[in-house]
């Protein structure tokens, strides 16, 4: 495939000038999967965005408190590890650090580097002695700026931007951008269905990542997404099964938009 980099668009157009036979469009398809963030960020300005929900068959993603750990067994909470080593950025929501207390680094799986941590929280509530301000390599969007506790979350090392949408909550399409703009070329989201419900509102999701376990929780559990139901069934979301595969007792089913 053409390098959607503008910067290097033209390589090809240089190698043919010179007289060497170039062949474009070979195995293309594959040659995009293997780049598709890069790509989304080239063409698009933004990440690839990939969610990442663990349910149980009934669709529950946590108890009605937001509690979550664990839904999945130890195989498909490792397989997690390795997709969140392959992204440039993890993100969640406040909801979830206030709920799991989560690091949200790689652990267990052999990787060159930790993924850049993203959180949003627009009120700024993230507690200072949360596990994932350790560490640093955290950056933090929020809504409405307070100096103290920005302070206190920079001291720990966050690095907080404002970006406020006209609601009052963190502005999501220009996050995306800003993160682009800071090299991320695919976003791993683990977040609570209320942040996911949002990003899925707003068309920022490109791919489902998820993971069921043969389990039921009840209609008290909290979903998966938070969002309104349709008038009619051919409102409802549609997506596209780009993969199913069993890890170990987990079903992994990945889906597109």
């Amino acid at each position: 495939m053409r390098d959607p980099n503008p910067a290097a668009a033209h390589g090809a157009d240089r190698l043919a000038a010179a007289g060497i036979a170039v062949a474009q469009g070979l195995l293309e398809d594959e040659a995009r999967e293997l780049n598709i963030g890069f790509v989304s960020r080239m063409t698009r300005g933004r990440p690839w965005v990939r969610m990442k929900i663990a349910a149980t068959l009934d669709g529950r993603s946590a108890l009605a408190d937001g509690r979550s750990q664990w839904i999945t067994g130890e195989a498909a909470r490792a397989d997690g590890h390795r997709w969140r080593a392959r992204a440039c950025a993890v993100l969640t929501g406040i909801g979830t650090v206030k709920a799991d207390d989560p690091q949200l680094n790689v652990r267990g799986v052999d990787t060159p580097r930790q993924p850049l941590r993203v959180i949003v929280d627009s009120r700024l509530e993230t507690p200072p002695a949360a596990r994932i301000l350790e560490g640093g390599n955290l950056l933090l969007f929020c809504a409405a700026d307070d100096a103290a506790r920005r302070r206190a979350l920079e001291a720990k090392g966050a690095e907080v931007v404002v970006l406020a949408n006209a609601s009052g909550k963190v502005d999501l399409p220009p996050m995306l951008e800003a993160l682009a703009k800071r090299g991320v070329n695919e976003l791993h989201v683990e977040g609570g269905f209320k942040l996911n419900g949002s990003l899925v509102r707003e068309g920022c999701v490109d791919e489902f990542l998820f993971y069921l376990n043969p389990s039921l929780l009840g209609d008290t559990a909290q979903g998966m997404v938070n969002l309104p139901a349709p008038a009619a069934l051919d409102a409802r979301t549609r997506l596209r099964l780009h993969a199913v595969e069993r890890i170990g007792e987990d079903l992994r089913v990945i889906a597109r938009r």
